[in-house]
């Protein structure tokens, strides 16, 4: 059937839009509320069954139940469960052949008589898979046929018709998100584990270690105690990518201070020219703040923004200088909003 034109568009005030809207969305809140309210122990035999088979989650459902099932798969695969999308049409045409003996299906169909995967069933118990379903009822034929089934009950679809998958979707993609965030948890997936698998992603860059973003020790001005802020800055002098501070270290190379171009521009401005040729320990800032080298950008960047910093040098445990973190090295690893935010207060 073709879509209407544009012409037959009824008339529908902004009154009656926003009204519509808020129903579907409250529509929507109050089967999650309801089906949180009755989830029961078979969510935990899910988990369980889960967590005891060492392959992966294999996920199939057919049509907007497909697309949620595809969501989970990717929920999953991104917080430690190595999971994949078999479409069920596909899966009787060859690949049925990506099924291991130790996966686990979890399928997804609110009637629980979706004819493809009616056709799949006896053809995963023939290889002795367990099942997991997400569906309406026990007593469909998907649930009857799986091991563990997590109830949607009846749910009333959103809108003036009735029809259109939403109400039931919402709840499937909730109830996956249930399984995939609690299945994280059991496994005791970091933070850090997020990052390795999402190094493009804003949440993985603020996540990345320090060590990979800053400025190795060779490519920064550093300089004893005792030496004269006129030799620090001519000795010091080099070409590429140049850096606003000079750190200092003691005879025992752990960081004491820091001592940078704003610091010089304010005993020039001062008439303080004698002091260049004092040792630069007179004037650096004595314990400057600093990082630990394997520390998260995201802990950086929070160290830039909250105490105003342009340079942060990075230490080992013992307090010797690695590294240093220019406040020009993070903005492009953040997310456009708090990339300004830093500039900002840089500035």
């Amino acid at each position: 059937m073709s879509s209407l034109p544009a012409r037959s568009v009824i008339e529908f005030s902004q009154f009656d839009q926003l009204r519509d809207a808020r129903e579907i969305i409250s529509c929507e809140a109050d089967a999650l509320h309801q089906m949180g309210q009755n989830l029961g122990t078979e969510f935990c035999d899910a988990i369980d069954l889960i967590l005891s088979r060492k392959g992966a989650v294999i996920l199939t459902g057919m049509g907007k139940a497909g697309l949620i099932a595809q969501k989970i798969c990717a929920t999953l695969s991104s917080t430690g469960t190595r999971s994949h999308f078999l479409h069920p049409a596909e899966a009787i045409h060859g690949d049925l052949g990506c099924l291991h003996t130790d996966d686990t299906l979890l399928a997804l169909s609110n009637s629980g008589e979706t004819e493809e995967l009616r056709r799949l069933i006896p053809l995963i118990q023939k290889m002795n898979l367990p099942l997991v379903s997400i569906t309406a009822h026990e007593t469909s034929t998907l649930g009857r046929a799986s091991q563990v089934v997590l109830c949607l009950g009846d749910l009333k679809e959103a809108g003036i018709h009735q029809l259109a998958p939403s109400t039931t979707t919402t709840a499937m993609l909730a109830m996956g998100d249930a399984l995939s965030l609690v299945i994280s948890k059991a496994r005791g997936f970091t933070p850090l584990q997020f990052a390795t698998f999402h190094p493009g992603g804003s949440l993985g860059r603020r996540l990345t270690k320090i060590n990979e973003v800053m400025r190795d020790r060779k490519e920064v001005r550093v300089t004893r105690e005792t030496t004269s802020i006129r030799e620090a800055f001519i000795q010091l002098s080099r070409p590429g990518r140049r850096s606003g501070a000079v750190i200092i270290v003691n005879g025992l190379d752990q960081v004491t201070g820091i001592f940078t171009d704003s610091d010089l521009a304010r005993l020039l401005e001062e008439r303080r020219e004698g002091q260049l040729d004092r040792p630069i320990s007179e004037v650096m800032t004595a314990e400057p703040t600093t990082i630990q080298s394997d520390a998260s950008l995201e802990a950086a960047i929070t160290l830039l923004k909250t105490r105003k910093l342009s340079e942060l040098p990075v230490v080992d445990q013992q307090h010797y200088l690695v590294g240093l973190i220019d406040i020009t090295d993070v903005i492009g690893w953040q997310p456009q909003r708090e990339s300004a935010e830093v500039n900002t207060q840089a500035s």
